[in-house]
């Protein structure tokens, strides 16, 4: 009697590493099913989130490596789940990254119940991570292609998610995917990367974000209260940001580019300085909440790692405070520019995602 093959379903989203991670599954063995993922539909048109033409090359794939696909409306949880809190953040004059949330509420957990409820053994993403299993316990991997590593944006993954979650593109750079998809005739090979926010696309910011949130302008002013312009709202602005204030050729000042150093939301008021290095724009530590550990509980109360307060961020050597199951300190060796409430600090053992938490 021939052994069962494991069912896998894939989300594609009709880009090229979904569809070499469907590829690569079904040369493992592996009984491949494809879904796609519908999860915005609020002003859905070919200029901003072009779903109609990623279904369609979903489509184009699935036919070119015979697998069936599906289709699936997460619309509303999106909505409820990762858009709403996306809005509360900037309505705080925060700075979210709705990656991290779409994927632990979307992609990690609605695809994921949906996936499991139609029968599958396991989900499977076209991230660029890995993972290993070790005594039972699962890690998280930083992918081979330093360029590529979304470890990142996946640190909020648990025990349960990871077990049932592969990564097949992990242990490959983005150069040979490319090559590998033109090589086995895939028809998206050359599709250019999506960018913009996580399931919406690409539009302009300002105006989108401006029809769920009235804006509110204020003053720009120096640490020393001196008001040198006036800003949109607080809410379009992020610390360490340089483009778009507008201020530029003050009277007594030098010629030098403004810097947001800082938002005083009770006032609000927008703070900058003159100086990329200014000091006010470097913090030697952080306070961040909602922690997350990938193997369910921080190594110890209190540890040496290295941290990412960005994405585009090399790891930085840090000593995390553990003060309780939801808060910590992280206090690092070098002083870390723009440091920003609302988005994450992600922890990491050298390859291995630790976990994280929200900067506050």
């Amino acid at each position: 009697m021939s052994k069962k093959l494991k069912r896998v379903i894939v989300g594609l989203s009709g880009g090229v590493d979904s569809s070499v991670a469907a590829f690569l599954l079904k040369e493992q063995g592996y009984q491949v099913e494809a879904l796609f993922m519908k999860n915005w539909e609020e002003d859905d048109t070919d200029v901003y989130c072009p779903v109609s033409q990623d279904i369609q090359d979903a489509e184009k794939v699935c036919k070119k490596l015979d697998i069936p696909l599906q289709t699936v409306n997460f619309s509303t949880e999106y909505w409820e789940t990762v858009f709403e809190h996306f809005l509360s953040e900037y309505r705080l004059a925060r700075t979210p990254n709705p990656d991290i949330l779409c994927n632990r509420e979307i992609k990690f957990k609605a695809f994921l119940n949906h996936a499991l409820q139609l029968g599958a053994d396991y989900i499977a993403t076209g991230h660029y991570a890995k993972k290993s299993e070790n005594a039972k316990t699962y890690q998280l991997y930083k992918a081979a292609d330093t360029n590529k590593d979304q470890s990142y944006f996946l640190y909020t993954l648990g025990q349960n998610a990871l077990s049932k979650t592969l990564f097949p593109i992990g242990h490959l750079e983005k150069p040979a995917i490319r090559a590998l998809a033109k090589e086995i005739g895939l028809p998206n090979f050359d599709k250019k990367d999506s960018t913009g926010i996580c399931f919406i696309g690409e539009r302009k910011f300002k105006n989108f974000l401006n029809r769920y949130i009235p804006a509110k302008p204020g003053n720009i002013e120096t640490p020393n209260h001196e008001v040198v312009g006036r800003h949109d709202g607080l809410m379009f602005y992020t610390l360490g940001q340089r483009q778009g204030l507008g201020i530029g050729g003050q009277k007594n000042y030098e010629a030098n580019p403004w810097y947001v150093i800082a938002k005083d939301v009770e006032r609000n008021v927008l703070v900058v300085t003159q100086g990329e290095d200014h000091p006010l724009l470097y913090s030697h530590s952080l306070k961040a909440s909602e922690l997350h550990w990938v193997e369910g509980t921080s190594p110890t109360t209190q540890f040496r790692c290295s941290a990412k307060i960005r994405y585009r961020q090399k790891d930085e050597p840090c000593l995390v405070q553990i003060e309780d199951n939801h808060h910590c300190t992280v206090v690092f060796t070098n002083p870390q520019r723009a440091i920003t409430p609302g988005q994450s600090v992600v922890f990491y053992q050298q390859d291995i995602c630790l976990g994280g938490g929200i900067i506050q």
